[in-house]
C-alpha cells in the first residue's frame, strides 16, 4: 500500500471519528433515572422536609437576585467566572420561566447528573458535582417544596460566555474528566451517625467543596485539594481553607464554635461572616437543627490537617 493511500485512509478515519465526536456532542442527553417504587415528590410530607432540605442546600442564595429586587427562588443572580457570566435561573413552579413542567425525573436528573428538560447539558455553576451524592429522596422533597411556592414570571437572563464555552455540548466532554455521574454517598460504617450525617451536609447536600476549593483552568475542582480555600474565591471573595496548611486559623476553632458561627455569622473572635458565608449562614445554616450544625463541625474537625 502507497503513502498516499495510507495517508488517505488515516485522514478519512479521523474525518470519521471527527463527525462522529460531533453528532455525540450535539445529541441531547438522557441520563436514567431510577426512582425508587412508591417515591414520589407528591407524596405526604415531601413539600415540608424539602422546606428545610431547600435551606441546607443553599438554593435562596443563589437562586435570588436580591441586589436588583428579585423574588425569592426566580433566579437572575449573576455568576462571574472566567469564562463569562451566569446567571441563576427560576426555580418557582412557573410553567413557563420556571420549574413548573417538569416531572419528578427530569429534577433529579438536573439536579444530579447536570442535564435539562430538553437534554441539554448544564453549566457546573449548578453544583451537581456535588448535588450527585444527594439521595433521590432528598432531591425529590426539594422539588416538592419549590412545586408548593407561588410561581413567579421570571425568564432566563441569557449566560454571557464567549465562544466555545457557549456551546454547551462541549461539557459533555468536560464530564468525562471531571463528573462521575450520580454517586448517591453511602454511610461509612466505621463511624457514628453523627460523623456521616455531617459528611453528607458538608459534601452532598451543603456542596461546601463547591467555594471552598480552588478551580483548573478548565473550572473543576482541583482533585485533592477539597476544601483547602480558593484564593480567587466567588464573586471577588477570597474563600478560606477548612483543611490543610491554610485553615490554621479554622483549625483553632472547636465543634462547639463552629457549631455557634454556623447559627449566628459570629466568629470566635467575634469578627462576623461578610460575603457570600453571610448569605450561606443567614438563608440557610442559621435555619438548620442545633444537631445538623454539630454535625457538619463534627466531620469538618475530623478531616485530616496536614
Amino acid at each position: 500500500m502507497s503513502f498516499v493511500t495510507v495517508l488517505r485512509v488515516v485522514v478519512a478515519a479521523a474525518l470519521l471519528i471527527g463527525a462522529a465526536v460531533l453528532i455525540w456532542l450535539m445529541l441531547p442527553s438522557h441520563t436514567t433515572v431510577r426512582i425508587p417504587e412508591g417515591l414520589s415528590s407528591a407524596n405526604a410530607g415531601m413539600a415540608e422536609r424539602g422546606a428545610y432540605l431547600v435551606r441546607a442546600a443553599g438554593c435562596v442564595s443563589c437562586h435570588w437576585d436580591r441586589k436588583n429586587k428579585g423574588e425569592p427562588f426566580a433566579g437572575g443572580l449573576q455568576f462571574k467566572t472566567d469564562f463569562g457570566a451566569l446567571y441563576s435561573p427560576n426555580i418557582t413552579p412557573d410553567e413557563e420561566t420556571g420549574i413548573g413542567r417538569w416531572s419528578d425525573e427530569d429534577f433529579v436528573r438536573a439536579l444530579t447528573a447536570g442535564e435539562g428538560i430538553h437534554g441539554e447539558q448544564l453549566y457546573p455553576a449548578l453544583p451537581y458535582t456535588s448535588y450527585s451524592k444527594m439521595s433521590i429522596e432528598d432531591a425529590l422533597a426539594i422539588k416538592a417544596h419549590l412545586m408548593s411556592l407561588a410561581p413567579v414570571a421570571a425568564p432566563q437572563k441569557a449566560n454571557e460566555l464567549s465562544f466555545p464555552s457557549s456551546w454547551r455540548g462541549l461539557l459533555k466532554g468536560w464530564k468525562l474528566f471531571f463528573f462521575d455521574g450520580p454517586t448517591p454517598l453511602a454511610d461509612d460504617a466505621t463511624r457514628d451517625a453523627t460523623w456521616n450525617r455531617g459528611r453528607y451536609l458538608v459534601v452532598a447536600l451543603g456542596h461546601c467543596a463547591e467555594c471552598h476549593t480552588a478551580r483548573n483552568a478548565a473550572g473543576a475542582m482541583v482533585a485533592g485539594q477539597e476544601l483547602r480555600g480558593n484564593p480567587k474565591g466567588i464573586r471577588g471573595w477570597k474563600v478560606p481553607a477548612l483543611v490543610g496548611p491554610g485553615a490554621k486559623d479554622f483549625d483553632s476553632w472547636s465543634v462547639d464554635e463552629i457549631a455557634a458561627y454556623l447559627k449566628s455569622g459570629v466568629k470566635p473572635d467575634f469578627d462576623s461572616a461578610q460575603g457570600p458565608m453571610a448569605e450561606v449562614i443567614e438563608d440557610g445554616a442559621k435555619y438548620l437543627s442545633d444537631e445538623d450544625r454539630r454535625a457538619i463541625a463534627t466531620y469538618l474537625k475530623s478531616l485530616k490537617r496536614d
